[in-house]
């Protein structure tokens, strides 16, 4: 699990790390077609000696352009420089343009572009703007949603990666250990052992196997015929008289405790007896 979150923090990690790369690069190439954009306005009011002040980054989505001196705005001309710097640039065709009085910052232009040029929203394209200080401020779909569409992308297979090994690992798990009391006895079937106070007895399979099915039916009996087959007929394996041998075998590793039998009855089959319990 630990091995798995670690994989999961990196590749977040990098996505994170590939996400800002993009959004600093995104931002370099946005400023430089806006000062596209307010160069072709100063050129249009024919000042090729005035600067374009530095964009400012207003927030995540919104930057403004400013100029050194006035200067007088055609709607036709600047919807026209923006369309066209930006799709040079390759930035969202999805925007809002506001245009600012610099002295008490009332919006005096604005207009909605979307994909759809008929559904765009642009207003009094003929009216000019009189000569004037201006601040244009150019706003911006979200574009936080891409690197969530990485997200997206890669959180099925985390979530798939994460229950496949979920699973594995539940299919993995050591199973309860199965203890039984018998007597003064304590069977560790898991372990193939009997304890008695300090002592270790070792157990076969076969004993395990035996002992189990008596302790399962402690003071009931089992029939010959259903010892056999669920110890040595289910393996393909002929019985004979190893029943009765290894039942001997039994009663010796219990000898500690007088109060465990295992008692045989005669052409039944066999019963497991504690009379302290």
């Amino acid at each position: 699990m630990k091995r798995y979150t670690y994989i999961v923090l990196v590749v977040l990690i990098v996505l994170n790390f590939s996400s800002c790369n993009q959004e600093n690069s995104s931002k370099e190439i946005t400023k430089i077609a806006l000062r596209d954009i307010g160069h072709n306005l100063l050129l249009f009011n024919q000042d090729s000696l005035s600067l374009v002040l530095p964009v400012t980054k207003i927030n995540n989505e919104i930057y403004e352009i400013s100029f050194q001196q006035e200067l007088s705005i055609q709607p036709d001309s600047l919807v026209h420089f923006v369309k066209s710097s930006l799709k040079k640039a390759n930035l969202s065709e999805r925007y809002i343009v506001e245009v600012f009085q610099c002295e008490d910052k009332e919006v005096v232009y604005s207009y909605e572009m979307r994909n759809d040029i008929e559904d765009s929203i642009i207003p009094c394209a003929e009216r000019t703007l009189p000569l004037n200080c201006y601040t244009i401020q150019i706003g911006f779909e979200n574009k936080k949603q891409s690197s969530f569409i990485y997200l997206w992308l890669i959180l099925p297979l985390i979530i798939i990666g994460f229950l496949i090994r979920k699973k594995k690992k539940s299919t993995s798990l050591p199973v309860e250990q199965l203890c039984y009391k018998i007597g003064n006895y304590k069977f560790d079937k898991d372990q193939s052992k009997l304890l008695y106070v300090e002592k270790e007895i070792s157990l076969s399979k076969k004993e395990c196997e035996l002992l189990e099915i008596l302790c399962d039916n402690l003071n009931d009996v089992v029939k010959r015929d259903e010892l056999s087959k669920r110890v040595w007929e289910d393996h393909g394996v002929f019985v004979g008289r190893s029943l009765d041998t290894y039942i001997s075998k039994l009663r010796k590793k219990l000898k500690e405790d007088t109060s465990i039998k295992i008692t045989n009855i005669h052409g039944i089959g066999y019963k497991l007896e504690v009379t302290n319990t």
